[in-house]
């Protein structure tokens, strides 16, 4: 890590400086160093996952080695990683029957299309169709079956003979111990922890006193190896190719001549996972410009993929090409890997800050070492709260994993424990609320301060008549201040309160503010419930949530009334989740009550009471009415809508969505109904296409739920 340090850092220095695209090597002694920096990093990552550096800065020093190796012949080092099977590092004693061979990488779009015209030159022909398909961050494995029973799983190793890890059969979802049919065949494909596998992993694991995994690939590195644990993780296999073993002749020549996709199928039928029912099933394409459209609608989709990828593989998809390209003795010539661009990178942790938000919860935020992830420099990454830092055991100074994908906030997944020099600090914990010194209620996970929502007055307040609260036009933040410091509210009720005089007194209050503020506020009385429930704040709920309540229950008392059990009965809300609600409700009740008094809505609109105990006929969600026309439908909004929806905001939209029967969803997924696709509907738009959902436009929307459109004016 150091060596890399240095090569980030020193432009005329002995290690070189970091390029776009590789580690500049200025002479023999920085090519050394490198050499022996990437092959530290390639023993650690081939066999626990621990590299000191994370994917990215590996790639860029294996780049720069091999750059200085191609101008400087007479200097290449024996164990340089260059043109090796990981990176000539990893050991194993079980032979591979065919050579278990790596990937080359391409990084742009110029560099993938120079290596499709050197594949057909050297076969002679151009390459007809193409196989493009996910590249998974797992481990390649190679499963032997005999006669459709699972009796091997073998490690890729150094590519000739791979490490034994049979004692992981039946912890890893997709490789069935027995297949459909009795074939002798050898599966290989990519083992990866998912999202959810990973965090039931580092539950597991602190939960016996281990250190949390830095990332998903090194703890299905670390899990598939591991032996005699007090504890099971699961692990998830996707095959990305099959072979016949040396004493399977007719199904050598069945496979031998299927094109890659056909036998991808094959293996499915067997029951063997494919990613073929996952977002980014492989396909088959015909031409270079095909697979680069492919390549980006998968990028796309990359941050809402239940498991990680770090790239697309494009594979010659007919057995003829693959045959007439053949293979080196790294990688087959016949099939590349086209990297994307990295979203976890290793940086420090400077320190932490502690703030403060509007219900008073007081919320960590990592100060990180900048790093570049995904195009943009990273300095601060969520941590969730104070016993999550604990269990991570994270410490100031510690080397840290950051990931981020998409749009999502950065987040540590946890500290790079095998770093650490002994000079780390552990995490102060603030023993008052950082914002206005009050004690600190530390009875949940996430701590709060005692004052609750009058600690964070003003920005209580601004949220409560927010564009999608009650919308009070002309009420910002300067303006709650001016109103909190006169005295004249000490909570969002009071607004309601407010009289002209009081308003006019104020600066910069003139008649025609003040008016328009008094009807601005006098408008919000009206506002649903959904919207005031949704202003209240409650801890757990948001916009979407606060449509579900109020759709189920229909009016304030009846969720006022509700218990733990009775919450439950809304879609979306666990135990704890409905415990939280009911005992903030009982906290909001003198506010509940200023709100009523000042005759603000405390019904839903169309929404009907769900039945008394006991009755027959209880619907799922207690404000169905018959015959709505998307009952039953989760519909999904995305781009930019025209003719009556054009000027609804998304909230708005979602509101819409739920008055005519459906839930709405932020995100496409087997579950979805209907995507409504406006203009630029992007990823969501493959998705849904992928998924076989139906697609409709704004119009045809419009039309479908006409009856409940706001009407014009």
């Amino acid at each position: 890590m150091e060596a890399m340090t240095r090569a980030l850092s020193v432009v005329d220095g002995k290690m070189g400086a970091m390029t776009n695209s590789a580690v500049v090597l200025a002479d023999t002694a920085a090519y050394a160093a490198a050499v022996e920096e990437a092959s530290q990093a390639a023993a650690a990552y081939y066999a626990t996952g621990e590299s000191a550096l994370d994917d990215d800065a590996y790639d860029r020093l294996a780049r720069g080695i091999a750059a200085y190796e191609q101008d400087h012949p007479q200097d290449v080092l024996a164990q340089s990683p260059t043109g090796k099977v990981a990176g000539g590092v990893a050991v194993g004693d079980v032979p591979h029957t065919v050579p278990m061979l790596s990937l080359d990488n391409v990084f742009s779009a110029e560099q993938f299309a120079t290596w499709t015209t050197s594949l057909e030159r050297r076969i002679g022909r151009p390459v007809s169709a193409w196989s493009v398909e996910p590249k998974l961050d797992g481990l390649a494995v190679a499963a032997r079956y005999r006669a459709g029973r699972l009796e091997q799983l073998i490690t890729r190793g150094d590519g000739t003979a791979g490490e034994d890890v049979s004692h992981a059969i039946g912890t890893v979802v997709g490789l069935p111990r027995q297949l459909a049919e009795p074939v002798t065949i050898e599966m290989r494909g990519e083992i990866l922890m998912t999202a959810e596998q990973f965090e039931q992993a580092n539950t597991l694991r602190t939960e016996h006193g281990g250190a949390p995994f830095a990332n998903a690939r090194n703890g299905a590195a670390g899990t598939l190896r591991a032996k005699d644990r007090p504890y099971t993780v699961e692990m998830t296999f996707f095959a990305y190719g099959a072979l016949p073993l040396p004493d399977s002749e007719e199904l050598t020549a069945t496979l031998a001549e299927l094109p890659h996709s056909e036998t991808l199928g094959y293996v499915a039928g067997l029951g063997v996972h494919t990613a073929a029912d996952t977002a980014v099933a492989p396909r088959t394409v015909a031409t270079v410009e095909d697979v680069q459209a492919r390549v980006e609608e998968v990028a796309s989709l990359r941050a809402s993929l239940p498991f990680g990828i770090d790239g697309i593989v494009i594979k010659a998809d007919l057995a003829a090409d693959r045959r007439d390209a053949g293979s080196g003795t790294r990688a087959p010539r016949w099939a590349i890997a086209y990297k994307l661009p990295a979203v976890e990178k290793v940086t420090r942790l400077l320190g932490v800050e502690w703030n403060v938000g509007r219900t008073g919860i007081i919320a960590p935020r990592a100060v990180l070492e900048p790093v570049e992830i995904d195009g943009s420099t990273v300095s601060y990454a969520t941590l969730h709260n104070p016993a999550d830092i604990t269990r991570r055991d994270l410490r100031i100074g510690d080397h840290v994993m950051v990931y981020k994908a998409g749009d999502i906030i950065p987040r540590i997944e946890a500290p790079v424990a095998h770093l650490r020099t002994g000079d780390e600090q552990p995490v102060v914990f603030p023993e008052a609320c950082p914002q206005c010194g009050s004690e600190i209620d530390t009875s949940e996970q996430r701590w709060r301060c005692v004052r609750g929502r009058d600690c964070r007055l003003v920005a209580s307040i601004s949220y409560a008549a927010g564009r999608d609260q009650l919308d009070i036009e002309g009420l910002g933040a300067t303006r709650v201040v001016q109103l909190v410091d006169a005295g004249l509210v000490a909570d969002f009720a009071d607004l309601f309160t407010l009289e002209r005089d009081q308003l006019l007194a104020l600066e910069r209050m003139g008649e025609t503010s003040t008016d328009n503020l008094l009807a601005a506020i006098d408008a919000a009385r009206a506002q649903p419930l959904s919207r005031v429930f949704c202003a209240l704040g409650v801890r757990g709920t948001g916009r979407s949530m606060s449509r579900r309540i109020a759709r189920y229950f229909a009016d304030m008392d009846r969720i006022r009334a509700a218990d733990v059990e009775t919450l439950q009965r809304v879609d979306g809300i666990g135990k704890e989740k409905a415990a939280g609600v009911v005992a903030e409700l009982v906290e909001l009740a003198p506010l509940i009550e200023k709100l009523v008094a000042a005759g603000v809505t405390m019904t839903e609109p169309g929404a009907t009471p769900p039945p008394e105990p006991g009755e027959e006929g209880e619907a799922e969600e207690g404000g169905s009415a018959d015959g709505r026309p998307l009952d039953g439908m989760t519909v999904v909004v995305t781009g930019a809508m025209t003719g009556a929806l054009e000027k609804l905001s998304r909230n708005q939209m979602n509101e819409l969505i739920e008055r005519a029967g459906g839930k709405s969803s932020s995100s496409v997924s087997k579950r979805t109904t209907l995507l409504v696709a406006g203009e630029k509907a992007g990823s969501k738009r493959t998705k849904a296409e992928d998924l076989g959902v139906r697609i409709a436009g704004p119009e045809e929307f419009a039309e479908l739920i006409a009856e409940f459109l706001p009407s014009e004016g």
